[in-house]
């Protein structure tokens, strides 16, 4: 079934381009894949269209459809390719790089509809579609070949599931999805905000944001030091030969920003952490009773993302990762790999992620020496070595090939949200080829010099990449340890300020999060915390002060009525300190 809506999917974006060239005439069609939800397809229209326009170019494939009974495939030579498609620039280049790499050059038609293509339709595309759940969805621009530098393009987009109720499933879940969009809710509860003069993907964080980020560091400075790290601290520039020597700008360099020149000199901002780590090691001699040494730090890194790719908090040029280099021997690394497998569940469980999965990326032996460092061995024996303590630890896990680091396989952390959405989290990669760039070594037991292995980590992401997913995760109702705001002390009248005020004094004393509300207006500071997505406020009454407790009332929970303000104290500490 998979491989068929794969198909469905395939021939839903033929069946686009064939209804919007017969609905705008001139329209140029270029590229449309399948994807994970459905499909899209590429144009350079005569004229913009907006989401308006979807129903009538809906309404016109299902028309088409109706007389689409099968594909039928053709080959071309490059010349009679090129004559088909004379009018189409876009198509002329893809033919004339199939041509040159010597691809066949394999044509699909369906009714009157005739596109370049690899194959992979419905077998009978009136049938299966009509079977099927579809829907076109949106209008978005798109970059011809994903450049800046080429023309922007009109990208409409489809969904298109196995069954009708398949994709009513995933509209609700997409209707709750806008709900806890971070972006929406980032705004909503001051977490963090953009600025044009800041520039687009520099996020700056907010008060109550920063108290997140700052939550989340301390959370792994503490696992970390229960794991035997050692916390260091880099500069967010350095100079080009470092990044000569690490091989990042050969293989990087797009994703840098621009060098800047000083003192006769080209200096990078620092896009990834490795080689300044790789420089602390190397400082001195090392001896193997010092490994595995684990170096950590949040460093800030900056990556220059593509102004199309930017996506709130999920895709952004200036980012905190959660940063870790382990050197260890090869003997160590099978249980060091491990323990950073073991570290990320326990942040899932802290977090309530109950669905994950490692995605294991390996090299593509075609490409050495191309994307890949060329040491074809060492990428057998550490692809090797990782898929087999993966399959030892019982992880679950899947592989894809030709998307390893330059250095090394790596694996992507998938998580899925409280209601099912995907996310690529963190990241955790071995590393063969950088030590020896930069000669690092440690005495062996027998005298002898050797090269350590690295295992680069990052189980709490980036905090932006964090952040970004708690919010949708928790739909912005974060855990007591989380909130920025822990408790809102509400007075009822202005007699009942004088107890507020002690209580919030005794709260800020203890470092809970207190915000102490005004008298008089009882309900609107209970919609206010409420709003704010507080998970406790407390409210003191006559009745309350008589009775020397006040009244707790809980985000999940409703009122839990009268405590004295040390049961408060109690169960708000006990809550924090465990991470509850």
């Amino acid at each position: 079934m998979q491989n068929n809506i794969e198909q469905i999917r395939h021939s839903l974006a033929h069946l686009l381009a064939a209804a919007v060239i017969e609905l705008y005439p001139g329209a140029k069609p270029t590229i449309g894949p399948a994807i994970e939800t459905g499909f899209y397809y590429d144009f350079d229209l005569p004229t913009a269209i907006s989401d308006k326009e979807l129903l009538k170019i809906e309404n016109k494939m299902r028309e088409i459809v109706k007389s689409w009974k099968s594909f039928s495939s053709s080959e071309k030579t490059a010349a009679e390719a090129e004559a088909f498609f004379s009018d189409n620039p876009y198509k002329l280049e893809l033919i004339k790089e199939l041509a040159t790499k010597g691809e066949t050059l394999s044509f699909y038609t369906s009714g009157t509809f005739t596109d370049l293509c690899r194959g992979g339709h419905a077998e009978n595309p009136a049938k299966d579609i009509g079977a099927a759940g579809w829907k076109l969805d949106r209008v978005a621009g798109a970059y011809w070949r994903g450049s800046e530098a080429n023309k922007m393009l009109t990208r409409i987009y489809g969904l298109a599931f196995e069954t009708k109720d398949a994709l009513k499933e995933y509209e609700t879940q997409l209707a709750e999805a806008e709900k806890r969009d971070h972006r929406k809710l980032g705004k909503e509860l001051e977490i963090y905000i953009f600025d044009e003069d800041t520039g687009p993907g520099l996020p700056l964080w907010m008060p109550n944001g920063t108290v997140i980020i700052e939550e989340l560091e301390k959370l792994a400075k503490e696992k970390e030091f229960e794991g035997g790290y050692l916390r260091v601290r880099t500069p967010h520039l350095a100079k080009e030969s470092m990044y000569l020597k690490s091989g990042h700008l050969p293989y990087y360099e797009e994703s840098m920003y621009p060098p800047m020149q000083y003192e006769g000199g080209k200096y990078y901002l620092k896009a990834m952490n490795c080689p300044h780590h790789h420089k602390i090691f190397g400082a001195r001699k090392r001896s193997f009773k010092e490994l595995p040494m684990r170096l950590a730090e949040y460093g800030t890194c900056y990556r220059h993302e593509k102004s199309g790719e930017l996506f709130g908090l999920m895709r952004v040029r200036s980012m905190q990762m959660n940063d870790a280099h382990i050197y260890c021997t090869e003997e160590q690394f099978a249980e060091e790999f491990k323990k950073v497998n073991d570290l990320y569940i326990a942040y899932f469980k802290i977090f309530g992620v109950t669905k994950y999965q490692m995605r294991l990326s390996t090299h593509d032996p075609k490409r050495l020496g191309e994307k890949f460092v060329n040491e074809p061995e060492l990428w057998k024996k550490t692809e090797d070595m990782v898929r087999k303590t993966l399959v030892e630890a019982n992880i679950p896990f899947f592989e894809v090939a030709n998307e390893a680091a330059f250095y090394g396989p790596k694996i992507d952390v998938q998580v899925w949200s409280a209601i099912g959405r995907e996310f690529t989290l963190a990241t955790n990669q071995v590393d063969f080829a950088v030590p020896k760039r930069f000669d690092l070594t440690y005495t062996d037991r027998d005298g002898t010099e050797k090269t350590p292995l690295c295992i680069h980590r990052a189980p709490l992401s980036t905090h932006e990449r964090m952040v970004g997913f708690l919010l949708e995760n928790y739909a912005g109702n974060f855990p007591l340890w989380l909130s920025p705001v822990q408790v809102k002390i509400i007075p009822i009248k202005e007699n009942h300020e004088e107890a507020a005020a002690a209580l919030w004094k005794s709260l800020h004393t203890l470092g809970i999060r207190a915000e102490l509300a005004e008298s008089g207006s009882l309900g609107k500071a209970v919609r206010d915390a409420k709003n704010k997505r507080m998970p406790y406020w407390i409210i003191i009454g006559d009745k309350d002060l008589e009775a020397g407790k006040v009244t707790l009332e809980s985000r999940d929970k409703g009122n839990l009525g009268q405590l004295s303000a040390e049961e408060i104290v109690a169960k708000l500490n006990q809550e924090i300190k465990e991470r509850i």
